[in-house]
């Protein structure tokens, strides 16, 4: 530390580099629980966050000194209109790691896909082409859009992404086969008391100084003429400023991921309202399916977040949460 006498942490984490914009708002996704044993299924399901409500519920964790007794939750609330699967993508492994197959398109492509991207459409003969070389296929990946629309927004360009598949080689082929053009629900995928991932695009800042981004200290107003900068670039060798030193850039609109949280609640607007009067504040009323989850999510309002079964929760057992009450207020 110098001339320092006293030695202290370093200021910023250096778990999150580089710290840059995130290109898109959809999340990019690169591991997926292995579940073999399980019937084919979709891992991960695409919803628009809504905003916050408070939920009562019955602590069923036994272990806690609060078992049996109502829980005053802070949760977040997420509008899970239906995604639908146009198609899917085989994968073979290589030394250099995955590596795409062939891709399968439904022939009836919806409208809204003409402002994403041009698709031909498919014919038997891509089925046929890795019905050939199914052996060869490690993982298959499901190609669907999520429609923000149908929650209420006013944007008209569908979302796409990749959606990986529980099951063994040939479940998996058979099921996506049956699912390409369909609409999947929420309530297909997931169920209450179930642990995911939630991943999604923090909310951007702007750019910002290293006192800000990186949480350094401010210098003695005698020191030099700065005082939100940073006291030293580094040593006079190397001859050069090393990653590790706080710098001036983006803060914010960062992807980030948060592991194992608890779904309280699956449900609809019809069957059970929530809806606040007036409704979500700077989002307005859920059309049709929602999820609610303990705690809070990353995100501003109306953010589409993906949510991923649980890649670390594999000792977690599916009990379903005993709601007492819901808050509907403001």
């Amino acid at each position: 530390m110098g001339h320092r006498k006293k030695s202290a942490p370093r200021r910023g984490s250096l778990a999150f580099r580089p710290r840059m914009r995130k290109g898109s708002l959809i999340p990019t996704l690169r591991s997926w629980p292995e579940l073999l044993s399980e019937k084919p299924a979709l891992l991960a399901f695409i919803g628009f966050k809504a905003g916050t409500i408070h939920t009562i519920i019955t602590d069923d964790r036994k272990s806690s000194p609060n078992f049996g007794k109502p829980l005053f939750l802070a949760s977040t609330v997420i509008s899970c209109p239906p995604i639908q699967v146009i198609g899917f993508r085989a994968y073979r492994k290589t030394p250099y790691g995955l590596q795409a197959i062939k891709d399968v398109y439904t022939k009836k492509l919806p409208k809204e896909l003409e402002r994403k991207v041009r698709i031909k459409n498919q014919d038997d003969e891509a089925l046929t082409f890795i019905e050939d070389h199914l052996s060869e296929v490690s993982t298959f990946r499901a190609i669907v859009l999520a429609f923000p629309k149908l929650a209420g927004l006013s944007q008209k360009k569908p979302f796409m992404m990749e959606i990986g598949v529980s099951g063994g080689i040939k479940d998996a082929f058979e099921y996506l086969k049956k699912l390409m053009g369909k609409e999947v629900r929420v309530s297909d995928v997931f169920k209450s008391g179930m642990y995911v991932d939630t991943i999604g695009v923090s909310k951007g800042k702007g750019f910002e100084g290293p006192v800000t981004r990186f949480g350094i200290k401010r210098k003695q107003h005698k020191s030099r003429k700065s005082v939100r900068a940073v006291g030293t670039l580094g040593p006079w060798k190397p001859a050069s400023v090393m990653y590790t030193i706080a710098r001036a850039g983006q803060r914010g609109f960062h992807q980030r991921t948060e592991y194992n949280k608890r779904i309280l609640l699956v449900s609809n607007e019809k069957d059970n309202p929530i809806t606040p009067k007036g409704g979500f504040p700077h989002f307005g009323l859920l059309k049709d399916d929602y999820l609610i989850l303990k705690g809070s999510t990353v995100g501003i309002v109306k953010r589409p977040l993906v949510l991923r079964r649980a890649i670390r929760a594999k000792e977690f057992k599916v009990q379903e949460t005993k709601i007492i009450s819901i808050s509907t207020r403001e």
